[in-house]
């Protein structure tokens, strides 16, 4: 069992940076894949990025490429999510999720944090 708690979330301006972590429960956290999704009012929760068990592979969509990046320090039980040149499209609840292996669907994930909002104004 993971239980996952995500933090950082606020309002930000367009073209400004926000980071993400989410804290992880239990003793196994380094045996696990991470990734983030977000989820806009009306729209389905979309893939936004994922990391390895290791750290040594990342993966994101193609609509943050470039500027988000994922990270995680498995001594502190928690991964990251850079986010710069953040716009409004970006705007959205951002849940951090634990699977045995990567993935970049909602399905390939077994346990979820409750969200964290972010909000870019233009």
């Amino acid at each position: 069992q993971v239980q996952l708690v995500e933090s950082g979330g606020g309002l930000v301006q367009a073209g400004g940076s926000l980071r993400l972590s989410c804290a992880a429960s239990g003793r196994t956290f380094s045996s696990y894949a991470m990734g983030w999704f977000r989820q806009a009012p009306g729209k389905e929760r979309e893939f936004v990025a994922a990391i390895s068990w290791s750290g040594g592979s990342t993966y994101y969509a193609d609509s943050v490429k470039g500027r988000f990046t994922i990270s995680r320090d498995n001594a502190k039980n928690t991964v990251y999510l850079q986010m710069n040149s953040l716009k409004p499209e970006d705007t959205a609840v951002y849940y951090c999720a634990a699977a045995h292996f990567v993935g970049s669907y909602t399905g390939d994930y077994d346990y979820w944090g409750q969200g964290t909002q972010v909000t870019v104004s233009s």
